[in-house]
């Protein structure tokens, strides 16, 4: 009785809910609708993230594309620069300040300035004492001392010494370690340091003995640190920013004395040279070559008929007269005389000029006694060959002398066609430095760009004075903007302007022609590649090289990691 009681009950509550259901459909359906809504929210969520996670994305990979192109763009500076400097036209162009050529190229031209693309190739004003002035232009390698060339200037360890002591920070010990790093034995100097000693280092490694590669490689040299070499610019932009003025508030830690400390690679490189061919990449033509007949023919082809006869008549008999004792440095110029040439006070560092001249005197010679018979150019015999004391040094020997040579058998003295007139020498220098060279290289090492060298340069060069260095950083001007003086560098094409302004006699360029230049030809120059619309800004530094047709770039670095080193109004003026 009891199990039917409770089944009569089960059934009862079974059509009691069945009829709460037909009664009320709304609660089955609202059970569903928070499902979906719960659902929807999901997907809703979902679908932000992932919107939101794309937009990340497309930015970065835009981010990414544009620091490849700005990247690209700094590259395509330092090609351009290439491509200039292996143009025939170069010396029309002003290299070391010219914002039209240099300052916000467009490589990749858009209408939209986030993807217009530029590049800007930024200098320091070397010669500025502040430390604020920028240029547009290439920092010329031979305004600073050729350190591998050392060895090579006919100078004692005592001279060089003396010379180099002559830069911020330097010591007699440095300078003797850097001697033994570069020289090619194992002998130490008195202050300085062979593998003996480097072997003591962890790691231990040794000396190079030859020539350096990179400026950076004075790191290894014994007590060098990176203060010395890199100094104070941290960013190494050449300008004294704030952070380098401040003391210890900030790195890198500085003196706060309102100079910046440049560290040696202001005065350093192991680059410096200049090409030894014409405007047009040809050879010039070698005043010294051994075969006189050469020599004539390609001067009377390349001037005329006098310039060709002076020139032998010189090789054959050197000058009618002793050269002056300079003025301007009479004591280096009767000094500094060698013992080979009586009549020249150039003080070029004797190389193998002399026993090129010789093989090819005897070369020659052989030539013409196996003709059987004597070789004559406009009437002067040219088989005996050029005798010692006819050899060349500097071009300056040609200017406004006489020489005494026989013509058809009649001795006959021949005066310079190119002239000493102060007035004149600008336009005569120009042309024979562009056509003849005194020897037989494809390029001059060593010698220092004065339109661009520091004073500490400048005071260890041999043979220099007060008085010119003086009025050679006169002529570093700037002017009112802070940047250098275009009429100036118009004017200072070749070292000729110190004798044109009376500042440097005949004799005095003779001593100097060795050791100063007015321009080199291998360049460093710091382009960064931007946009006109803000974003990534690429900084890189490459070093390039035009004594060789095409130029090279023989060295390139990324100084990202320094920063930016200029503001956008550097890069480009008319940026917003």
């Amino acid at each position: 009785m009891k199990k039917q009681a409770d089944s009569q009950l089960l059934s009862r509550a079974r059509g009691v809910s069945h009829q709460s259901t037909k009664s009320n459909p709304s609660a089955r359906w609202g059970s569903v609708l928070l499902l979906v809504v719960v659902v929807i929210s999901m997907l809703t969520l979902a679908a932000f993230n992932f919107a939101q996670s794309m937009t990340t994305e497309m930015e970065a990979a835009s981010m990414y594309t544009l620091d490849v192109q700005s990247r690209i763009t700094a590259d395509s500076g330092v090609e351009f620069v290439a491509a200039l400097l292996g143009g025939h036209q170069t010396v029309a162009e002003n290299l070391i300040h010219n914002p039209s050529l240099f300052m916000g190229k467009v490589v990749s031209p858009s209408p939209h300035l986030r993807a217009n693309s530029r590049f800007t190739i930024i200098a320091p004003v070397e010669h500025d004492s502040k430390s604020g002035a920028i240029r547009y232009g290439l920092m010329d390698e031979s305004a600073k001392l050729n350190l591998n060339y050392l060895p090579n200037m006919g100078l004692s360890n005592d001279d060089i010494s003396t010379m180099m002591l002559n830069i911020p920070q330097m010591t007699v010990e440095i300078v003797d370690a850097i001697l033994d790093w570069i020289d090619a034995d194992d002998t130490k100097n008195p202050y300085g340091a062979e593998s003996e000693d480097y072997q003591q280092m962890n790691p231990p490694y040794k000396a190079k003995n030859g020539p350096l590669e990179t400026i950076d490689e004075l790191l290894l040299v014994k007590g060098i640190t990176p203060t010395l070499l890199y100094g104070e610019d941290a960013n190494r932009n050449g300008l004294l920013d704030p952070n380098e003025n401040d003391g210890d508030k900030s790195p890198p830690l500085d003196n706060a004395d309102g100079v910046l400390d440049h560290g040696f690679v202001a005065y350093f490189s192991v680059h410096g040279r200049e090409s030894n061919r014409k405007k047009d990449g040809k050879l010039k033509i070698n005043v010294n070559d051994g075969f006189l007949t050469d020599l004539y023919d390609a001067l009377l082809e390349e001037f005329n008929e006098d310039a060709a006869k002076f020139i032998v008549g010189y090789r054959i008999n050197g000058p009618a007269t002793p050269t002056a004792t300079s003025k301007t440095n009479p004591v280096a110029a009767s000094t500094k005389m060698t013992a080979n040439s009586p009549t020249t006070t150039s003080t070029a560092p004797k190389s193998i000029q002399d026993q090129e001249a010789a093989e090819s005197l005897t070369q020659f010679l052989a030539s013409v006694t196996k003709s059987g018979g004597s070789v004559t150019r406009g009437g002067i015999d040219l088989s005996k060959g050029g005798a010692t004391k006819g050899n060349i040094e500097s071009l300056w020997q040609l200017i406004g002398t006489k020489v005494k040579v026989s013509i058809n058998g009649t001795p006959t003295t021949l005066t310079s066609p190119w002239s000493d007139d102060a007035g004149s020498i600008s336009t005569v220098l120009p042309e024979l430095s562009d056509k003849l060279t005194t020897t037989k290289d494809e390029y001059l090492e060593g010698r220092i760009n004065i339109n661009q060298a520091r004073r500490e340069i400048l005071l260890g060069l041999p043979t220099m004075t007060e008085e010119i260095i003086n009025a050679i950083v006169a002529a570093q001007r700037l002017d009112s903007n802070g940047q250098p003086s275009l009429d100036t560098i118009r004017q200072h094409t070749t070292a000729a302007w110190l004798y044109a302004e009376g500042i440097v006699d005949i004799p005095g360029m003779m001593n100097l022609d060795p050791y100063i230049t007015s321009h080199g030809d291998v360049y460093r120059v710091q382009v960064l590649g931007f946009f006109d619309g803000g974003g990534p800004v690429s900084r890189i530094e490459a070093m390039i090289d035009s004594t060789q047709l095409p130029p090279r770039v023989i060295a390139q670095r990324d100084l990202n990691e320094l920063g930016r080193g200029y503001s956008r109004s550097h890069l480009l003026q008319i940026a917003k």
